[in-house]
């Protein structure tokens, strides 16, 4: 898993990985695919290790006691996710893993990892998967893994197809979590809703204009997962929500206070009233002034 901590060396290339963790096969330094069973060398304890590839894995059977961002709603044994270049991994596992990973140059992957928005998550949200789900991303590793072990030149864009298509099933799974654990996120949507009205109340907020981040971060989730709950439950992103609350809290100044627009602008934290104005105009589809004289 990814941890924020000062990295042992440089970034890691596909083959300096496989050689630090003991993970034998190597063909290139463009992909590699690896069933963890047949690993029986592979270091088993790390200090954080910078990554300069892509990491796709599914893990089956994680150690409970551990906390990898499992809620009491999560029903599962095995999760998936997704180490990108920049991430720090570090790991201490005491028995056997079984489960796969996929190891992608960056640059064959990185447009691709880029299309789906769990890529920006973050450690700490992993995807716990059901046992249907598990079949079927494991399938799907099976047979990138014969492709690459059962040629000798094995087709990279076969086993590139299958790690996308692993991204794709993984995207439709966030949203299936999201259902399951509704009691838990309907608490997390009403919190965002109360503290999006408090916002303005709270002294240090005066001439700030709310950010996705602040909000998330109450919430104790990445800016993108929270973007993602936040619009699976009310159809509207965290920014769409903000905006409006700009929107509203601008047209009651304007309606009843002597506040000049340029004032306004300042109290909501508009650094500039031109922004404000385009802001405003952009969003009404009419211009503060026009909208205060009608």
């Amino acid at each position: 898993m990814i941890l924020r901590e000062k990295a042992l060396k440089k970034k890691y290339d596909i083959k300096e990985f496989l050689d630090y963790t003991n993970i034998s096969g190597y063909k290139n330094n463009h992909i590699h695919l690896v069933e963890y069973q047949k690993q029986k060398d592979m270091r088993r304890k790390s200090a954080p290790i910078e990554l300069d590839f892509y990491l796709l894995a599914i893990k089956l059977d994680y150690d409970k006691d551990k906390n990898f961002g499992q809620t009491t709603f999560d029903q599962a044994d095995a999760f998936v996710y997704l180490d990108q270049p920049g991430d720090l991994l570090q790991w201490d596992i005491e028995h056997q893993i079984s489960g796969y990973h996929i190891l992608i140059d960056a640059g064959l992957f990185r447009k691709i990892a880029k299309e789906y928005s769990f890529t920006y998550y973050g450690n700490h949200e992993a995807l716990f998967i059901t046992k249907e789900e598990e079949q079927i991303i494991t399938d799907l590793f099976k047979k990138a893994l014969n492709e690459f072990e059962g040629n000798e030149h094995f087709s990279k864009d076969i086993v590139i197809h299958y790690a996308s298509l692993i991204l794709s099933y993984i995207q439709k799974f966030y949203s299936r979590q999201f259902d399951t654990r509704e009691e838990l996120y309907n608490t997390t949507v009403a919190d965002f809703y109360k503290n999006l009205e408090a916002y303005y109340h709270d002294e240090q907020n005066a001439l700030k204009v709310p950010s996705v981040s602040y909000f998330s971060d109450m919430a104790n989730l990445s800016s993108n997962y929270f973007g993602d709950l936040i619009k699976h439950y009310t159809g509207r992103s965290p920014q769409e929500h903000i905006h409006q609350l700009l929107i509203q809290i601008a047209k009651n100044k304007l309606r009843t206070t002597s506040l000049s627009v340029s004032e306004i602008a300042f109290s909501l934290g508009f650094e500039y009233p031109s922004y404000f104005a385009t802001f405003f105009k952009k969003e009404t589809g009419i211009s503060p002034s026009v909208f205060r004289n009608q």
